[in-house]
């Protein structure tokens, strides 16, 4: 089985978010990159796979410049394969999703996180399996093999929903999938010497472009109402948060 796995490069979850050029491009300065943490579910999730079916091959890939090397590289020495990286900054689902769907096929399973951490988008495993003409499921809980069929637990409103589908399919993950892996000194080793092949990106148009980024507005002071004060409360929350 062949195994697909596409990784994002994004910052650490405590890194310090700044704007500059007038707002509309993310300041990288000082600011450490990760793996999504839902694409390292995915990750984590082939690997197991890989140990359990004989002759199972996980490949990952990222859309991105060369300074995502880094990022690929640890995905290599998780126990991925071999890497594949789209030379072109990913600004946009649907450019990447082009990216992606232009590489992923002969793959029997395309795992990747359910969103990605800075965009937080949750669309590209979507518009993927659109591409292809695959089935695409997400948010994926639980994921199992069995001949050419994948059961999986995926999440809905108010519960979970057990799904089955024939391979080849997309799937996009999150926990409790996996056991998020650590690399260990021999996968750290071998990943130096482990195949990277840089492809071109394929003419593409983006459907989306982004005009401004924002912080959110800072937390106002907490206002205290008594406890039988229901009228007054009721109040705020219609007249000044305005959720009612």
């Amino acid at each position: 089985m062949k195994i697909l796995v596409c990784i994002s490069h994004v910052p650490d979850t405590t890194s310090r978010i700044n704007f500059i050029d007038n707002a509309t491009k993310f300041d990288t300065t000082g600011v450490q990159f990760i793996i999504g943490p839902y694409d390292d579910y995915a990750l984590a999730r082939a690997i197991e796979l890989k140990e359990q079916i004989p002759g199972t091959t996980v490949t990952a890939l990222n859309v991105g410049l060369a300074d995502t090397e880094p990022t690929i590289r640890k995905a290599l020495a998780i126990g991925a394969d071999d890497a594949i990286r789209i030379n072109m900054e990913p600004t946009e689902s649907f450019l990447v999703a082009t990216q992606i769907a232009g590489q992923a096929k002969g793959y029997d399973l395309i795992l990747m996180g359910r969103e990605s951490i800075d965009f937080n988008g949750g669309v590209v495993h979507a518009m993927v399996g659109e591409m292809l003409g695959l089935p695409s499921i997400s948010p994926v809980m639980k994921l199992d093999i069995e001949g050419t069929k994948a059961r999986m637990s995926v999440e809905i409103e108010g519960g979970k929903e057990q799904v089955e589908a024939n391979l080849p399919l997309v799937a996009g993950c999150q926990e409790p999938i996996a056991e998020w892996k650590i690399p260990n000194m021999r996968g750290i080793m071998s990943a130096r010497t482990k195949p990277l092949k840089v492809v071109e990106p394929q003419a593409a148009q983006a459907a989306t472009a982004t005009q401004k980024f924002e912080l959110p507005p800072p937390k106002g002071a907490v206002k205290m109402i008594a406890a039988d004060n229901m009228a007054e409360l009721v109040s705020k929350l219609k007249n000044e948060a305005k959720v009612l």
